[in-house]
Parts: structure tokens; sequence; C-alpha cells
């Protein structure tokens, strides 16, 4: 496949078998939110391939804006962001109600939207209690002609009880109205270390639970090989499950979401200077079966030119697998 284009510039592509597969995992959602997830899956340089590329743009609410935008100024600009997804032929574009709001007219219909629902901040003191404020609603995301909610939920905090609930309404509303459903499955809080958080273990957990919570679309953070649970230790070698690099690990919370029946899509953590190394953990993740990343702070910091050359090459190194 060429993906100096997107493929689905100036004509309507019709759903491959690969898409049409996919859509078969999900045997109780009606054919708006279907459709919605077609949306997601044949838009841009990726369409039909059942890979996805999307761009995030929650860390201003998340980080602030000088440490989300300062280093690449036009990022202030909401349009900027919607442009850029727009032009690097992605899937979609996430952000929270403010932003989205921001551009709904200008890029109205030019790509896939995500309304993130909730959303934290570094002002915050909460810690064993990791929490997000919800911030938008469904109705928001119907006027903005989202084909998505977004919604985090903390896995291990002494919140996520409630977290979960809060879930479970707003997915509940959302697929009643023809909408997919994001989970943001971020393991934090309650008694987890920072090496616990993307211990190996925890994360295919946490991307369990958001496919037990009813997600179409799970983001976690890429695994490490540390076994955080004692229990699971015990388990994960009786299992002889793989552990020893990346793409070992992602296969096993590829397999933990369904055995690969939902899709899950990792995260790009921390912004890196080298984009090299994005790139090589990019092709162990892809190795690994997943169906995509969601990159943010490493292609949005970056100068406009610099960003796209990088999404180019990861919408390649997915393109490949698929």
């Amino acid at each position: 496949m060429n993906v100096s284009t997107p493929i689905t510039s100036g004509r309507r592509l019709a759903i491959t078998p690969r898409v049409r597969e996919i859509l078969s995992w999900y045997e109780s959602d009606n054919p708006g939110t279907k459709g919605n997830l077609v949306r997601l899956l044949m838009t841009g340089k990726l369409a039909g391939t059942g890979k996805l590329v999307i761009l995030p743009v929650d860390q201003g609410f998340e980080h602030g804006p000088a440490r989300s935008f300062s280093v690449n100024a036009p990022a202030y600009d909401p349009h900027y962001h919607f442009q850029l997804a727009i032009d690097a032929g992605l899937n979609a574009y996430a952000a929270p109600l403010g932003m989205l709001e921001a551009g709904a007219d200008t890029f109205a219909g030019q790509i896939p939207t995500i309304l993130k629902m909730n959303s934290a901040n570094s002002l915050s003191r909460l810690n064993e209690d990791a929490d997000q404020a919800v911030t938008a609603s469904v109705s928001d995301a119907v006027r903005l002609g989202c084909s998505a909610i977004g919604f985090t939920i903390y896995p291990g905090s002494d919140r996520a009880y409630a977290q979960m609930e809060e879930l479970r309404e707003l997915a509940n509303e959302a697929k009643s109205v023809g909408l997919a459903v994001v989970v943001w499955s971020y393991a934090r809080g309650g008694t987890l270390d920072k090496k616990g958080e993307t211990a190996a273990d925890v994360i295919a957990y946490a991307a369990h639970m958001a496919a037990l919570l009813g997600a179409h679309i799970i983001k976690v953070k890429p695994p490490t090989d540390h076994i955080s649970l004692d229990a699971a230790k015990k388990a994960y070698e009786k299992g002889k499950i793989e552990l020893g690099t990346l793409t070992d690990r992602i296969r096993d919370v590829v397999k933990s979401c369904f055995n690969g029946r939902r899709i899950v899509i990792f995260s790009g953590g921390e912004a890196k200077s080298d984009a090299n190394a994005v790139l090589d953990e990019i092709k162990q993740i892809a190795a690994g079966g997943a169906f995509g990343s969601i990159m943010g702070r490493n292609a949005f910091q970056r100068p406009r030119d610099e960003a796209i050359k990088l999404l180019d090459d990861i919408i390649e190194i997915y393109a490949k697998a698929a």
C-alpha cells in the first residue's frame, strides 16, 4: 500500500474483509455504533487494514499548556491538531470538549473525532484515590458529530469502582445513540508503585477489565517485563507466558482482550527526542499484533513537518503488519 496519500481520498471505499471480521466481534451493537466503527476503521492511510493511528490531545488538561505546547508554539491553536491529524492521514482525533468545539465547524466531517469525557490535572492532590472529573456529556458528542466517546479508568485506584460505574452509565448511553466507546485503562493509585503501573501483568489485567466493561477500543501503555502481583507471577510461570521482549508482552495484552476480539491500541508514552526510538518501539508493538497506536506528545510536540514524517513512518509499519 502506498502510504504517502490517504487511500480514502476522493472516493468512498468498500468495507474490506478485515473490517467486516472486526465488526463481527461486536455482536450486540446497533447499526449506528457499527457505522461509527466503520468510520474509524475506514478513514485515512490505514483505511481497511484493521489498524488505527489516532492523535490524542488532552495533555493540556493533564499537564498544563506550557508543558504541552511551548516546544511547538503553533500547537496552542486547536485548529493545528485537527489539521495535523487530517494531513497525516490518521484514523481519528481525540480531545476534550473545548478543543473539539473550537474546530467543530471548520473541520466538520473531515476526520472522525472522539470526545474525551473525563480528565485529570496536575494541580490535584489525588494519589491513592486517583480520579478524573467528568467534563462532557454524550449529548455533547452527538452535537459535535463525534464517532466515539473516550473515558479513562484507573484500575487500582481507591476510586476505581466509582469510575467503572460512571463508565457503565456513559457507555450505555453512548451505545444507545450509536457511538463507539474508547477506554483509556491506566492502572494507577491504591498500592501500585510506578513500576507496577506498567507491569506486564497489570497492563494485561487493566486491558481485560476495559474489555469486560464494554469498550470497543482499549488504550493501554506498553508493558514492561516487571510482574507486580505475586499471584500473577505464579500464573505466568505455570502458563509459560513469554514476557522477554516487548513483542511478547504486547501479544499477551492482545490475547487478554478476548483473545484478540477487541481492538487494543497502545499509547506513545513520554515524548522522545529520537524519532528512531519511537519507531523501534512501534515495530515491536506492531509485531505483537497490536491494532495500532495513539500518539500525542511524540507527534504534536515536534515541528509539523517532522511530525508528519514520523506519523507516515508509523503508518507504514502498521500497514506492513496488517
